[in-house]
């Protein structure tokens, strides 16, 4: 991608302003890319002091013809796990830029080195990509200035040459060429792709009159100029967006993943999260029985009606579990359903302050749902704890065993439109538990996760909050071996 250069750039003695030579400044953190830039402008126009996050231009003059400088934030360097835990030594990098040797994780506020590119329109006759003789030029470096270049399009090595800063840092009588020889292949194939373009920099000469760096520098710009037939890299802005949309979105995405690990190292090696479960359903439907399943031993007495709630808690899969059963409710209407009975529902509730996560509706694989049974479990849940209580409502399927090879969605495909109306509601949350072995059962994990999920899509509502109605009686039904005002402290899910 190049085109003839204008006017202005060839010195037509008709264009009123002076030819114009357009630099864009590349190169890998620490490189010593700001210094070089301003070393260029003969001021200190960028600040050194700080991480460039975003592309900075700069003009000057020089012997008469403008110059654009461009600087551009550090390319991405994968770590080396062999050079990780080495320390630089400060004095080293003294003409290069002041950085952070940790090289934090890239931030999304800042923008990639290629977009520097459209800041000096039509395009930059000289891309100079910054190399420090005192940090080693690996394979790692390599491939990032190959995929940084070509990110920028087609034909960009034809415009390049290689910048080295820090010479002042080279051993006595060696000379830059050597430095290139005895550095590795890798340095030499960055200056063979430059067609063996280079030039040496001491950032540290910039104040001293015999300085011939610059000059010198904007000569061999010249003549590549020359060898270029006066043209100059031409930018394609529509490509340039695009590859930077792309590159934002693929950051955004390894961060997601990245902040998803640390929370789960948070969870083997942190405190404990907490997950507040409320089991519901009607009569005979193995709550107690699922409540044993999570927390993997018997701490709910199952095959016997439950009269009053019961509290337990247990360590599951890095999670503190604590779960309340409850009494069951009537399958044919609310009404049925004993005002003690439903009462004992919300003071369940109660029991999980400052609220439940999850409701947990439970449903054996084995039963047939009807329109009657739907529409008399959805009831109970919307009259006893409020509209939203869908939003935290979870289908759990015991008895998983009698399910054999058969796919819970092909079950549900089976269990008619009353089934999935039912899960419609509870926003398509459901799981199926084999509850007959208690702490046997490997998708118990997988629940919590799908609650945690649930979590997190209900974001500042990731709990249901206990209402005052719930609490407007002493309970007296209520079991528990725990004070309720010791329960559930600390909680990290919300």
């Amino acid at each position: 991608m190049a085109a003839m250069s204008s006017a202005s750039d060839t010195g037509d003695p008709r264009s009123r302003q002076p030819p114009e030579r357009r630099l864009l400044i590349l190169g890998g953190p620490q490189s010593g890319k700001t210094s070089t830039a301003n070393s260029i402008l003969g001021d200190e126009v960028f600040d050194v002091a700080t991480e460039t996050t975003h592309s900075n231009v700069g003009q000057t003059e020089i012997y008469g013809r403008r110059v654009t400088v461009v600087d551009t934030p550090p390319w991405a360097i994968p770590s080396d796990p062999a050079v990780e835990n080495t320390e630089p030594d400060p004095e080293e990098n003294a003409g290069a830029e002041s950085e952070n040797p940790a090289l934090p994780p890239q931030s999304l506020d800042s923008e990639g080195p290629c977009m520097g590119a459209i800041l000096c329109p039509p395009g930059p006759h000289a891309i100079l990509l910054v190399v420090s003789i005192t940090q080693p030029f690996t394979e790692t470096e390599k491939r990032a200035a190959d995929e940084q270049l070509g990110a920028l399009g087609g034909g960009t090595w034809r415009y390049s040459m290689v910048v080295f800063t820090g010479v002042d840092k080279l051993p006595k009588g060696v000379f830059i060429e050597e430095h290139i020889a005895n550095t590795g292949e890798a340095l030499q194939w960055l200056v063979e792709r430059c067609g063996s373009r280079y030039h040496a920099f001491d950032n540290t000469r910039k104040e001293t009159e015999d300085n011939t760096q610059v000059p010198e520098l904007m000569e061999k710009v010249e003549e590549m100029i020359t060898d270029n037939q006066g043209w100059y890299f031409e930018v394609n802005e529509l490509i340039l967006l695009e590859e930077e949309q792309a590159r934002r979105a693929l950051e955004e995405e390894t961060m997601r993943m990245e902040e998803h690990a640390r929370q789960r190292d948070q969870m083997i090696g942190g405190p404990p999260r907490e997950l507040r479960l409320l089991l519901l359903g009607w009569k005979g439907v193995g709550k107690s029985s699922v409540g044993n399943s999570i927390l993997g031993r018997r701490y709910f007495e199952s095959g016997q009606e439950t009269e009053l709630c019961l509290r337990r808690q247990a360590l599951v899969s890095g999670r503190r579990i604590t779960i309340v059963d409850t009494p069951g409710w009537d399958w044919f209407s609310v009404r049925r359903t004993p005002k003690r009975i439903r009462q004992e529902s919300q003071r369940g509730a109660a029991l999980l302050r400052p609220g439940p996560h999850t409701l947990l509706l439970v449903l054996p694989v084995v039963s047939s749902l009807t329109a009657r049974k739907r529409r008399t479990l959805l009831s109970h849940i919307e009259t006893l704890f409020g509209d939203n209580a869908c939003l935290h409502t979870m289908v759990l399927f015991s008895c998983g065993d009698w399910l054999g090879r058969t796919p819970i969605e092909e079950h549900i495909l089976r269990g008619g439109r009353e089934l999935q109306r039912l899960l419609e509601f509870c926003g398509n949350y459901y799981h199926v538990l084999d509850s007959k072995i208690p702490g046997k059962d490997r998708s118990v994990s997988v629940l919590l996760d799908k609650m945690e999920e649930m979590i997190r899509e209900n974001g500042d509502k990731a709990f249901l909050p206990i209402q005052t109605e719930w609490l407007s009686e002493e309970s007296s039904y209520s079991s528990d071996n725990t004070e309720p005002e010791d329960d559930c402290r600390g909680c990290q899910v919300q």
